[in-house]
């Protein structure tokens, strides 16, 4: 490596500065030589001569010396991924080759082994030329260049180097962002960012050795417009070719160089079913700014007419959201227009009377089937595939320690006439206000928060009176905590009335109901030193006491407009009311009893193991139920099991099990197991029960197929895949064993073949209790260039039903210049 002189300290840098070797490289004869050396040491004696005076005047005589200050650390310009602008006309310029003559500050002329480097440009050649005024270098002979990392190689070059313009004859090219290549006749420079490639051809297939190679894949075109700046390439006149057949004419494409967004159209979509036909989606992307963007996309089905989708998203510094729509006018299958939309919307903003937030998410279709006949959005909205749409705003403010809110909630109910539903009940408003102060004397801890809503929905169909209702809660707690345990009684009045529209059924047009709860929460942590199967560990064991109580209250009359039994498990076992919603406050008198034991990993504290046990023990009986329910009688709960295991990273275990000891029986159990030894391997297992119910088997995986023969691939980061010549299966399969069928079933291959992936998924969803969609679904991925899809994206709905699928390809990572630095 050749380090060139530093510069006279007074004295302007040359435009460049010629490091000379070899047997051409000049040496000052000997005379001059010392006259120099000489003169050097008389001009630092004269400069520095006064610095030491000055230096001995300040210091008193005989005084010790004072240490320097370390100099300041400046962050370096040397290795910066993009140089500033107002940096690049200050770069010097370096040549060096075998013989270097010409003129200083005119011009240069290198032969043999020619180097020219300027910042981020370095170019190679046999002979160069480089003529200073014009900043214009001409090269000739195995000419490389290397331009912050995209390589370009040919035979005659003339180049602008600051400007980077001029032209390439012949030449071949490697871009560093995907690692595509291609030949071309002639590359025209236009600047730094933008290149123009004649008669040129694009792969992202990597050359081998083999004398016979040919890509997999390549785009053949007429021109191709490179634009660095905007990581977007533009093809003209262009036809693609697979395995040495043309397969797709393109006059016009443009394709992105990284995973930038750009505007252009995407890849489109063929599908084929029996309620549409023939469906060809065309999506166009409209990157309307960094924080906006669009997505149109106009549809052809052969059955039943044209629909167009679109999308449009926004992101500021204090909101964001996205708007998606559909509209088919005159639908062949249903005779009627048919459309939907869906608003997403939240924003937070500062005021000096504290923080707003305003939040929206509303979603309506035209009709009741449209849940059925737009199973496959095109816009990805599938929320209106649903047969609950919301119509969602919450305006809340908060400052301190208050809160308040209001919000209007109204459902779209799509009603099936072999299976109704009961719409649940809108919202129009609802007003909250929540106190939490921070600051209690002797460690309370308390909180006020009150309700008013008023509920209204079709009274046909629920079958009770529309109400307003106004709740209150307030709670006061003293928390007292220790390294080895902690006690929290609490106390809690719970206050609510009801307005009816309508009489119950004992004539009353209002009801009002009074509550206190008392709680009583206490655990303990022992903790010791274990060793198990070779592996020390923290093992803790931590018993764990709840008592509450709810006097009894007649509830029956009561309706139930936002209240449901909430799920049996550890997270609820724990608190006062069986019961979420505000409509029921169930008399408990109740002792939880519980104990869990973990093992943590003495070095970082991972948990490996985790077992616990939990029940209720009730001194009197549950008489405040929902309808439909029983009173509660037994004085023992059920028994609630829980174990987790994650003895390795590669495998997961976790099983809940509410157990019945009266019948000996489980009665609902959920046990899960993962093994993920590396990348791309993947199998997830449960088993579900639910008494009665149903009963299931999920097991969903990701696996390589060569690893039959013994091809265990290669570790090339994530995005990356393992190589190619790859086969891989993946797949779900959600088995009922109560009906004795498949339920869901995605299953499906890939082939990576390094530089095109393709996919194939039979996918089967259970739509109803009698009916299923079908669909074959077919992709072949170019990388670095564009997707064709038959039947939809595969990607979406692996990603969607396969725990922990990884795409084959996904940049992770934006490559640095310095990855490929000459």
């Amino acid at each position: 490596m050749d380090i060139p002189s530093l510069p006279d300290p007074f004295r302007p840098t040359p435009p460049f500065l010629p490091a000379r070797r070899g047997a051409a490289a000049r040496r000052p004869s000997a005379p001059a030589f010392e006259r120099r050396a000489v003169a050097r040491l008389i001009a630092w004696m004269l400069c520095g001569a006064p610095l030491a005076a000055l230096a001995q005047s300040e210091a008193e005589p005989g005084a010790p010396a004072v240490p320097e200050a370390a100099p300041a650390l400046r962050a370096s310009p040397l290795l910066q991924e993009k140089i500033p602008e107002a940096v690049r006309p200050q770069l010097p310029i370096f040549v060096k080759g075998d013989s270097v003559t010409g003129q200083p500050d005119i011009n240069a002329i290198v032969e043999g082994n020619a180097e020219l480097r300027r910042g981020d440009t370095i170019i190679h050649a046999d002979r160069l030329e480089y003529v200073v005024p014009d900043d214009l270098a001409k090269a000739r002979g195995q000419v490389r260049i290397n331009r912050a990392g995209n390589v370009y190689e040919g035979s005659e070059l003339e180049l602008r180097v600051d400007a980077f313009s001029g032209y390439f004859d012949a030449a071949n090219y490697r871009f560093l962002m995907n690692g595509a290549h291609g030949e071309a006749s002639r590359v025209d420079f236009i600047d730094r960012d933008r290149s123009v490639v004649h008669n040129a051809t694009y792969t992202t297939c990597q050359k081998n050795d083999e004398a016979t190679w040919q890509p997999d894949w390549v785009l053949r075109a007429r021109s191709i417009r490179i634009d660095n700046e905007e990581q977007v390439g533009t093809a003209d006149g262009a036809v693609l070719e697979f395995k040495g057949l043309p397969i797709l004419p393109i006059p016009h494409i443009t394709f992105p160089l990284s995973d930038r967004r750009k505007s252009g159209l995407l890849p489109p979509t063929v599908a084929i079913d029996n309620v549409s036909g023939v469906e060809y989606a065309q999506p166009y992307y409209w990157n309307i700014a960094p924080n906006r963007d669009a997505t149109i996309t106009p549809t052809v089905m052969s059955k039943r007419g044209v629909n167009l989708g679109g999308e449009f998203r926004y992101l500021e510094p204090t909101y964001r959201g996205e708007l998606r729509g559909d509209y088919m006018p005159a639908d062949k299958l249903r005779d009627r227009d048919r459309w939907g939309y869906g608003l997403k919307h939240s924003g937070t903003f500062d005021t000096p009377l504290g923080g707003l937030n305003f939040n929206m998410d509303v979603s309506r279709v035209s009709d009741d089937n449209y849940w059925r006949d737009f199973t496959r959005n095109v816009t990805g909205m599938t929320q209106l595939t649903q047969r609950l749409l919301p119509g969602d705003a919450t305006l809340s403010w908060g400052k301190d320690d208050m809160s308040l809110s209001l919000r209007t909630l109204k459902w779209q109910t799509l009603q099936d006439v072999s299976a109704p539903i009961v719409p649940p009940y809108d919202r129009m408003p609802q007003l909250r206000w929540g106190y939490n102060p921070t600051m209690l004397p002797y460690g309370l801890d308390a909180s006020v928060e009150a309700d008013y809503t008023s509920f209204h929905a079709d009274r046909s169909l629920t079958g009770q009176p529309n109400a307003q209702r106004s709740y209150a809660m307030a709670q006061i707690s003293r928390p007292f905590l220790a390294p080895a345990g902690f006690v929290t009684p609490r106390v809690q009045l719970h206050a609510t009335q009801y307005q009816f529209d309508s009489p119950l059924a004992n004539g009353q047009r209002n009801a009002q109901r009074t509550l206190p709860t008392f709680s009583l929460d206490s655990g303990l942590v022992f903790e010791r030193d274990a060793r198990y199967f070779g592996r020390n560990f923290l093992q803790t064991l931590e018993p764990r006491a709840f008592y509450t109580y709810t006097p009894y209250r007649d509830q029956s009359l009561l309706p139930v407009y936002d209240t449901a039994a909430n799920d049996f498990n550890f997270a609820t076992i724990y608190t006062e009311n069986g019961y979420g919603g505000n409509d029921r406050l169930a008399d408990n008198n109740l002792l939880t009893l519980g104990v869990t034991t973990r093992l943590l990993d003495p070095d970082d504290g991972a948990e490996a193991a985790r077992f616990g046990i939990a029940q209720r023990v009730r001194f009197s009986d549950q008489k405040v139920v929902l309808p439909g329910e029983s009173t509660v009688s037994e004085r023992l709960s059920d028994v609630l099991l829980g174990a987790g295991l994650n003895w390795t990273k590669q495998w997961g275990f976790d099983s809940t099990v509410q157990y019945n000891p009266k019948t000996g029986r489980s009665i609902r159990s959920t046990v899960g197991a993962r093994y993920n030894p590396s990348a791309y391997r993947v199998i997830s297992a449960a088993y579900r029960l639910q008494r009665g119910t149903s009963e299931q088997i999920d097991v969903g995986w990701q696996w390589p197929i060569n690893d039959l023969w013994g091809d265990k691939g290669q570790d090339l980061g994530p995005g990356r895949g393992q190589g190619p010549g790859r086969w891989y299966t993946v797949g779900r399969l959600n088995y009922s064993m109560q009906d004795r069928k498949l339920v869901d079933t995605v299953v499906g291959f890939e082939y990576d073949s390094c530089c095109w992936v393709g996919r194939v998924v039979l996918e089967r969803l259970q739509s109803s209790v009698t009916t299923a969609n079908t669909r074959l679904l077919f992709q072949i991925e170019f990388v670095g260039f564009s997707r064709l899809s038959l039947g939809s994206n595969p990607l979406t709905s692996l990603k969607q039903n396969i725990p922990r699928y990884q795409y084959l390809r996904e940049q992770t990572s934006t490559p640095s210049r310095f990855t490929n630095y000459d």
